[in-house]
């Protein structure tokens, strides 16, 4: 079991998105898109620019969905990543989604988070007593449920790993990387034992 969730929707960010998606295939695992629908989802550039005190959006490039919110069995896969942008405002809402996100936390599996991507565990109730990096903006949204923000490049707390930014991206995706090659040995070490019973 090499496959790793990204989870994405229009207007998520598109470095957020493409750097691990690259690393993760660079590391050996397989990156599989998921969103709302199986169809292809237009990604934007967020910059807070020069003189400017909030963030201006712009697009990117696009991506394809590899799999829907409703298909996905969780038991499938090692790990997730939750982009940042302005999808997770909207797709948090997702019932299946929020059925995926509560497996992965559950489960203790492997899970990474950036920017806005905070909103989408946040709403599906998994933040409570957790540490996470995030956008400032997004302080709100993990502390009213339960949260402890951390301004920080990677802050690890457990199986979650979490950055504020793309400019975070060298700092947290290494150690969730690791986390997963972790949890990809001790899940071939279960398949060998369950062999040579």
């Amino acid at each position: 079991m090499n496959k790793v969730l990204i989870i994405v929707g229009d207007a998520t960010e598109t470095l957020d998105t493409m750097y691990p998606y690259y690393r993760l295939q660079e590391a050996g695992f397989e990156p599989v898109v998921a969103a709302p629908e199986k169809r292809r989802y237009q990604m934007v550039l967020h910059e807070i620019k020069p003189g400017w005190t909030i963030t201006k959006e712009w697009e990117g490039y696009t991506i394809e969905a590899d799999v829907a919110f409703s298909e996905i069995d969780p038991t499938e896969y090692l790990g997730i990543f939750f982009s940042g942008g302005r999808a997770p405002e909207y797709i948090r809402y997702d019932e299946d989604l929020v059925r995926v996100t509560k497996h992965f936390f559950a489960e203790k599996k492997p899970i990474a988070s950036v920017c806005h991507g905070v909103e989408i565990p946040a709403y599906a109730d998994c933040v409570q007593g957790r540490r996470m990096a995030t956008v400032p903006k997004c302080k709100f949204d993990l502390e009213v449920c339960g949260g402890t923000f951390v301004d920080a490049a990677c802050v690890i707390d457990d199986n979650l790993v979490s950055g504020r930014t793309f400019h975070d991206h060298g700092a947290y995706i290494g150690p969730w990387i690791r986390l997963l090659e972790e949890a990809a040995q001790q899940t071939s070490k279960k398949s060998t034992s369950s062999l040579v019973r």
